[in-house]
């Protein structure tokens, strides 16, 4: 039928591409990337990352009808579709530093397509990109195309890491957007949902002008984050009041304009993407004139670094105002169950708070190296979304950190002769852990800092444990202790 080729080898690009060529046996699929290591890891049995059934997924397919490959030029040269999954990232420097996206790799892959092409394209874009992205690659592609015909089509990703194959395999909504007002643009779109509906049912497949579907995503990622800042905001006010905010947040789903997801509070949201867009989405309202708007996007990142902020200093403040020297154990790195992902992660910024107060941090996480926990503390903010090699290299031991943090196989042993244990991953494994067991290796008072609401606060304190739980009437202990150290 078609030839797919997608730039970009990573969380959006791998598995997405590893459901369409499962789903359409006879359309060739090729995944490209620069960069060697992480191809390799693709055609190894061990995946760059760590996704459930995407293993399955990908060793029925490879070798069929996907492959993987460094030879970026060749197979984007002769592609009928090509996705566009590269970074974004936001700015550090420049015009727009600290909000706005930074293009450059958007960029040179359609510059790069032009200078390859040896046929008409349709260049899909499924990386989150400002609105009106595509009207620049329009004209990268029409002033150095060589005659060639190239489509733009707008289709972002809707995944929610740790159930992205479910949610490719039944998704709720697949949007594209194209240029419908022209006959070359309305059979672009027809031909890529075409794909789609070899699995998905024709009711959820959206389509849309290009502005439209960029604004999408966009919006998407601002309203699900707004609500668990929402939701954050409302446990501060739990916490002062004695209300529960497992209690608040069930009445308040139960309204069907409501609905319940994304109420469960926490120590804050992380990930690739709704920090970065938000602040992109403040930019873009900043350019259009709308500083009103640009400054109600504003308060819902404020409100998440003021509920990881929170949390540290409850630690601090609880632990007779200070941690130096007390070994801490971090349950979870990674910014949510079933993934390996820290990007964003607020594990991050509470590590450096408990750091920078000289804690001895003592670090678990099922799917978290200690290569990647090293690099993650070592950098500066928004580091992480440019090319690994842009990234600092610097390890924990070549860091002043050395003393201060240590990565644990398993959680008991990072709890051992611990302080308290701070728990900011929802890994189902935390709520089966021995807690009595734990609390016999502690230093007593032992504490419990849950930042997702995933232990049984009552049970722990029957064991001994000073527990503090995310929104939770407060322990008797704590009503006595500040809450900003």
């Amino acid at each position: 039928m078609v030839k797919i080729c997608c730039i970009g080898a990573g969380y959006v690009g791998g598995p997405t591409m590893a459901v369409i060529a499962l789903k359409c046996p006879d359309i060739e699929v090729v995944v490209v990337d620069i960069s060697s290591p992480r191809i390799a890891g693709w055609n190894s049995d061990r995946l760059p990352i760590y996704e459930p059934g995407l293993d399955d997924v990908v060793k029925q397919c490879r070798g069929r009808n996907l492959s993987f490959s460094t030879e970026v030029h060749r197979h984007v040269g002769d592609a009928d579709i090509v996705f566009v999954s590269v970074n974004t990232p936001t700015k550090t420097c420049g015009l727009g530093a600290g909000k706005a996206a930074d293009l450059t790799y958007w960029e040179s892959a359609a510059r790069m397509i032009a200078d390859v092409s040896v046929s008409d394209k349709i260049v899909v874009e499924k990386s989150t990109v400002p609105v009106k992205t595509a009207e620049a690659i329009e004209k990268i592609l029409a002033h150095n195309g060589r005659g060639f015909s190239y489509q733009i089509l707008s289709n972002p990703e809707f995944l929610a890491e740790g159930t992205a194959i479910r949610d490719l395999l039944s998704p709720d909504r697949v949007l594209i957007g194209g240029r419908r007002d022209t006959a070359a643009g309305s059979a672009a779109v027809d031909l890529l949902a075409g794909v789609y509906a070899r699995w998905v049912p024709q009711d959820r497949i959206i389509t849309t002008n290009l502005w439209s579907a960029e604004l999408s995503k966009l919006a998407a990622n601002a309203f699900l984050a707004q609500r668990i800042s929402s939701v954050n905001a409302v446990s501060a006010l739990c916490e002062a009041t004695g209300a529960d905010i497992a209690e608040v947040a069930h009445s308040v789903g139960k309204d069907a304009r409501i609905g319940s997801r994304f109420l469960s509070a926490s120590v804050g949201f992380g990930g690739s993407c709704f920090q970065k867009d938000i602040l992109n989405l403040v930019y873009i309202c900043e350019c259009y004139g709308l500083p009103e708007v640009a400054s109600y996007w504003r308060e819902v990142i404020r409100i998440n670094d003021y509920q990881k902020s929170r949390f540290v200093n409850r630690v601090v403040s609880s632990m007779f105002n200070t941690v130096a020297g007390k070994k801490v154990a971090v349950l979870g790195f990674a910014f949510k169950k079933d993934t390996g992902d820290t990007r964003e992660t607020p594990a991050i910024d509470v590590c450096k708070g408990l750091l920078g107060d000289k804690a001895v941090v003592s670090i678990y996480d099922p799917q978290v190296t200690g290569e990647q926990v090293a690099r993650d503390l070592a950098m500066n903010k928004f580091d992480w979304d440019h090319p690994r090699h842009l990234q600092p290299l610097e390890q924990l031991s070549a860091t002043d950190l050395e003393k201060q943090v240590a990565v644990a196989a398993d959680a008991y042993e990072a709890a051992k002769d611990a302080h308290a244990v701070c728990i900011l991953t929802e890994w189902d494994e935390f709520r089966g852990l021995d807690y009595r067991r734990m609390f016999q290796g502690m230093q007593k008072p032992a504490f419990v800092f849950d930042g997702r609401n995933v232990v049984e606060v009552a049970k722990l304190r029957e064991i001994g444990f000073v527990v503090y739980s995310i929104g939770k009437p407060l322990d008797d202990w704590l009503k006595d202790m500040p809450a900003v150290a």
